[in-house]
């Protein structure tokens, strides 16, 4: 097998075939019909072809173009049933496991960057990669120490398809759309493009797993191996076994879904409060569900790794979230408003109805309500159909809502993770988590006895004064 194909012209070609090859399915599908065979099989025909050509395409590109497909694959669970069934196999498949690099190529880097005596840091080191990501592959070794490790190797030359993938799949943004109702896939794939460089860093990696890592440290909830040793294009840190996702959802007993959907919520709302950081790669592969607690109790506990791609959040997620939510509980459409036109999601230059706003966002945040939500694939479809039909007025609502870039990430994990939750169908305690770790959801006691509208007023005008300071 070769090396990860790093010319231009090879990565655009097969990247070219997409269309292409969605184009020739038509006409064959076509086709299909014109000879007597009904809708739904040729339907269902068409769209295994197309997701085992566009994942064997990511998937062997490895780059930004199996970084696409990752971040898709947690939106699945919002595809319809008869859609998602042909997909779902190979979005599992692509979460997890993608094509190795030689191992000649593995061993030249790790002589590259680590020195000529490389195979005296480990006590053993796995030639066959344990897993294969998107911009690299991991091992499975033994550090001189005598601790088992994970060895992260950069594909060489990852950065630069990083960003030609990116680039090429932007032009193919329009076809891919469909994959994903009520989605609209360019901003996606913009985003993840602004993220390359940082995630090809592996020093800034390793200080964010290192801060989780210590913080997490002896926690009876959630693992985070610690940094071991890392350098350019290299990164050791310490092994965990345990189920990965990707089987808790396809195989987990009813208990191992919900006490994975619950320790899921707790790392995505208490991780920025107590390290100013959010994991923002929340697709299955990045997690493991692990038996016994530190203190050899039998509740599970949730293992986190790859931390290449953050969001960082002095101070935790930011206050207005949890004021919006609040407010929004409390069905204040006129405080609910302001406070979006003060954060940016409504443009200065449009003008909605507080009532319509409000009947939209009612919905979304329907697992905020109750004390314990089920998170299902059918709850998730509804949602993306509410918003995705042209015809009813939440689509012509949504149009006209902005996602200010400082949200964008915040957006996308939040999102990527209800993805999880439901593809879990797990039952969680989502108000008990945001109750604990979002700022601004619970009032403070002064505030507590003021009607909702007041302390919206109040958030808006502290922001009102904190944004000149912040630029000057």
């Amino acid at each position: 097998m070769s090396d990860l194909p790093r010319k231009a012209v090879t990565r655009t070609a097969k990247l070219a075939a997409l269309p292409l090859g969605i184009a020739g399915r038509a006409t064959w599908g076509l086709g299909k019909r014109i000879v007597g065979e009904s809708a739904e099989i040729v339907s269902r025909e068409l769209q295994q072809r197309t997701a085992e050509q566009l994942f064997k395409i990511l998937g062997e590109l490895k780059g930004g173009a199996m970084k696409f497909g990752q971040a898709l694959s947690v939106f699945e669970s919002a595809l319809p049933e008869e859609v998602a069934g042909p997909y779902r196999a190979a979005l599992t498949k692509l979460q997890d496991a993608a094509p190795p690099m030689p191992t000649r190529t593995v061993h030249g880097v790790l002589e590259d960057r680590m020195g000529a005596d490389w195979r005296e840091l480990f006590l053993e080191f796995e030639d066959k990669p344990a897993a294969a990501a998107s911009i690299g592959q991991v091992h499975r070794a033994v550090w001189h120490d005598g601790r088992e490790v994970a060895v992260k190797v950069q594909y060489p030359g990852a950065g630069e398809a990083l960003l030609s993938d990116l680039g090429q799949l932007s032009r193919f943004a329009r076809l891919l759309g469909p994959l994903i109702p009520g989605m609209d896939i360019k901003p996606l794939i913009n985003e993840l493009r602004d993220r390359v460089s940082e995630e090809l860093d592996y020093a800034l990696e390793a200080q964010a797993q290192a801060a989780h890592a210590a913080e997490f440290s002896g926690d009876p909830d959630v693992v985070v191996p610690g940094v071991v040793h890392q350098c350019d294009q290299v990164l050791v840190t310490e092994w965990i076994d345990g189920i990965p996702m990707s089987e808790v959802i396809s195989d987990g007993t009813p208990e191992q879904r919900d006490r994975a959907g619950q320790l899921l919520a707790r790392f995505l709302f208490s991780g920025p409060a107590r390290t100013g950081l959010l994991h923002a790669d929340p697709h299955p592969g990045n997690f493991r569900l692990l038996p016994g607690g530190p203190d050899g109790d039998e509740d599970w506990r949730l293992g986190v790794m790859d931390f290449g791609t953050v969001d960082r959040l002095s101070g935790g997620l930011p206050e207005p979230i949890g004021v919006s939510l609040r407010v929004t509980l409390d069905g204040d459409a006129q405080a609910v408003y302001e406070l979006l036109c003060a954060e940016g999601f409504v443009k200065d230059s449009i003008e909605l109805d507080p009532d319509a706003v409000l009947d939209y966002l009612m919905p979304i945040i329907e697992p905020a309500r109750v004390d314990t939500f089920t998170f299902t694939r059918s709850w998730m479809r509804n949602q993306a159909a509410r918003v995705a039909d042209p015809r009813s007025p939440a689509y012509q609502l949504g149009k006209r809502l902005n996602l200010p870039p400082a949200y964008l990430l915040i957006h996308r994990v939040t999102l990527s993770t209800i993805g999880v939750l439901c593809q879990l169908g797990a039952t969680v305690r989502l108000r008990e988590e945001l109750e604990e770790w979002l700022p601004g959801f619970v009032l403070e006691d002064e505030m507590a006895e003021e009607p909702a509208e007041e302390v919206a007023e109040d958030v808006t005008e502290e922001l009102a004064e904190e944004v000149p300071a912040a630029e000057a």
